[in-house]
């Protein structure tokens, strides 16, 4: 019978621990996710971004229970902090391309306005619907078990 050999508990400690104080760890680790995601979809040739993949990865992780949240929280919420400097280079690129400032742009700008509302409203009422199902089946339980 083969036995799995893991790391000895105080150094997984040390590591764990070591990784919810260091945002560079945790960036470290995110960035590991998004370049694992773009090897699949490059090996597999799917037509989403790598760093969807990754994401997801995350998330299964996150949800499973495997990885906690506290090893990536100080190196998301920076990135979530700085992102409007992720933006900057499309900002230069619109500039670049002067039709974009005109008629064109205004008709891109009232896609992305209406877009976004659609995409909020949406969420809007799927938090609702979810929220009034809930409340119904604990309404239901509770009848239930009186």
């Amino acid at each position: 019978m083969s036995q799995i050999h893991t790391a000895p508990k105080p150094f997984r400690r040390t590591i764990r621990f070591a990784l919810h104080r260091s945002m560079v760890a945790q960036l470290a680790v995110l960035a590991a996710f998004w370049v694992a995601g773009e090897a699949v979809v490059r090996l597999v040739k799917l037509p989403v971004p790598g760093g969807i993949v990754g994401m997801v990865v995350v998330l299964a992780l996150l949800a499973s229970g495997w990885l906690r949240p506290a090893s990536v929280r100080r190196g998301a919420s920076w990135l979530l902090a700085d992102m409007l400097l992720f933006f900057v280079p499309a900002v230069m690129a619109v500039l670049d391309h002067k039709e974009l400032i005109g008629l064109d742009g205004l008709k891109i700008a009232a896609v992305i306005l209406l877009g976004t509302v659609m995409v909020m409203g949406g969420t809007a009422l799927a938090v609702d619907l979810c929220w009034r199902w809930t409340q119904r089946l604990s309404q239901e339980a509770c009848h239930a078990d009186a």
